[in-house]
C-alpha cells in the first residue's frame, strides 16, 4: 500500500484468506488496518501488555485517545468550538441522549422520517417525552426519496430537527443538508445520525449542532460511538438525564467519566491513521466511494434482472440493495455468491433481497468481482 505505515511486518510468508466483506456493520476493516493491530496485539510498542489490557488512565493510553482524537478532528475540519465525544451504547442509545440533552429547556423534538432508522429515533423520542412532530416524511412513496427543503415543516417549539443522512437498510441517501428554520424564523439546532455515512467524503461540521455515529460501519469495530457537539449546546440537558448521556460530563471528562471502550477507541483511531496517510484524506475517500458506487448502479440498471428502487439522487453510496427479478433465484444467488467468497449479500431482513454495503474499506475490487459475479449468475440463472 502506497507510503503505508501498516504494511505485513511478516507472518512467516504466510497470507490469510480474506472474501469480499459487503456486511452492513460490523463491516469491513481495512486490511493495513488490521495487519497493524495484529503485530501490536501481544506487546504495544514495547510496552510489554495489550492495548486491550492497559488502564484507559496510563499514559499510553491517552496518548492513543488524543491522537484519534486529532486525526478525527484534521479528518472532518472539526472546528475549535465543537467537542468530540468517544462513548458507547450504539448509535440506539443516541436516540435518547440526544432529546435528554437538547430539550433542557423546553421545545419538542422535530425528525424527518425516511426508513427504519429513523423512525427508531422517533419512536424512542417519543416514548420517553410524549410530544414529537414530523417534519416530513418519505413513507408515502415507499421511502424512495428523500422529502425535499420545501417539504419540511418544523413546529412553532422545534428544539432542534433530527434527520438520518443515510438509511442503512433502505439505501436512501440525502443530497442536500436541511435547515432546520422553525416557523418564525428562528434556526434550531440540527442533528445528524451519519452511522452509515460518516467519512466517507469532506463534511462541513459547521452545519450542525450535533453529529454521531455508531462506529462498526466506516469508523471502526462495534462498540464505540463518536458524537461532534457544539460548545453551546453543551447546558441544555434536562435535569432528569441518566449521567452517562450527559455531554457535557463527557466532553470535561475526555469521554472517560467511565471505562470507555478502550481497544474500539485504539482501532478507530488506526482508521483515522489509514484514511490520512493511505487513502491520502476524505476527498480521495469519496472520489473512490463514488467509483464504486457508480460502477455498481451501472450494472444492475444494466441488467435484467436486477433492479433498484431509489431516486438517482437520493441513491446511496455506503449501502445499495437490490432485487431480483424472480424472487426464487435469492438463495441461489446468496448461495453461489458466497462459494465465490462474497460474503453477507443478503438484505435485511425487514425489506428483503439483497444489499451490498460499500463502505470506506470495502475495495474496488470487491465492487469488481460482486459485478463480474452478477453478470455470470445473470447469463446463467437470469
Amino acid at each position: 500500500m502506497k507510503g503505508s505505515k501498516m504494511g505485513n511486518k511478516g507472518n512467516g510468508g504466510l497470507s490469510p484468506i480474506r472474501h469480499h466483506n459487503f456486511c452492513a456493520g460490523p463491516a469491513a476493516l481495512p486490511t493495513a488496518v488490521l495487519e497493524r493491530a495484529r503485530d501490536e496485539m501481544l506487546d504495544y510498542r514495547g510496552h510489554g501488555l495489550s492495548v486491550m489490557e492497559m488502564s484507559h488512565r496510563s499514559p499510553e493510553y491517552v496518548a492513543i485517545a488524543e491522537k484519534a482524537e486529532a486525526d478525527l478532528r484534521e479528518l472532518l475540519a472539526i472546528p475549535a468550538n465543537y467537542k468530540v465525544l468517544f462513548t458507547q451504547g450504539g448509535a440506539t442509545q443516541q436516540f435518547a441522549a440526544v432529546p435528554f440533552n437538547l430539550l433542557g429547556q423546553g421545545g419538542s423534538a422535530n425528525f424527518v422520517d425516511t426508513g427504519i432508522w429513523s423512525r427508531k429515533a422517533i419512536a424512542e423520542a417519543r416514548h420517553l417525552f410524549g410530544d414529537v412532530h414530523v417534519a416530513a416524511s418519505s413513507e408515502a412513496g415507499g421511502n424512495t426519496a428523500v422529502p425535499r427543503p420545501e417539504q419540511l415543516e418544523l413546529s412553532g417549539d422545534a428544539g432542534y430537527l433530527h434527520y438520518t443522512a443515510n438509511e442503512t437498510i433502505g439505501g436512501l441517501a440525502f443530497d442536500y443538508t436541511p435547515r432546520a428554520m422553525r416557523p418564525d424564523g428562528r434556526e434550531v439546532p440540527l442533528v445528524c445520525d451519519m452511522s452509515s455515512s460518516i467519512l466517507s467524503g469532506p463534511l462541513d461540521v459547521s452545519r450542525f449542532g450535533v453529529i454521531y455515529a455508531g462506529a462498526q460501519k466506516n469508523i471502526g469495530p462495534a462498540g464505540l460511538v463518536v458524537v461532534i457537539v457544539r460548545d453551546d449546546l453543551l447546558d441544555r440537558a434536562r435535569a432528569d438525564m441518566p449521567s452517562l448521556f450527559g455531554y457535557k460530563a463527557l466532553a470535561e471528562a475526555g469521554s472517560m467519566v467511565n471505562t470507555p471502550a478502550t481497544y474500539s477507541w485504539y482501532l478507530a483511531g488506526l482508521v483515522f491513521e489509514w484514511l490520512k496517510d493511505d487513502i491520502g484524506g476524505l476527498s480521495a475517500m469519496e472520489a473512490i466511494n463514488a467509483r464504486k458506487a457508480e460502477k455498481l448502479y451501472a450494472a444492475i440498471d444494466g441488467s435484467g434482472l436486477y433492479s433498484n428502487p431509489i431516486a438517482t439522487a437520493n441513491r446511496s453510496r455506503m449501502n445499495v440493495p437490490f432485487v431480483l427479478a424472480d424472487d426464487r433465484l435469492d438463495k441461489p444467488f446468496l448461495a453461489e455468491a458466497e462459494e465465490a467468497g462474497l460474503l453477507n449479500l443478503k438484505g435485511h431482513r425487514s425489506v428483503g433481497g439483497m444489499r451490498a454495503s460499500l463502505y470506506n474499506a470495502v475495495p474496488e475490487a470487491a465492487v469488481d468481482a460482486l459485478i463480474d459475479f452478477m453478470a455470470d449468475f445473470e447469463n446463467r440463472r437470469g
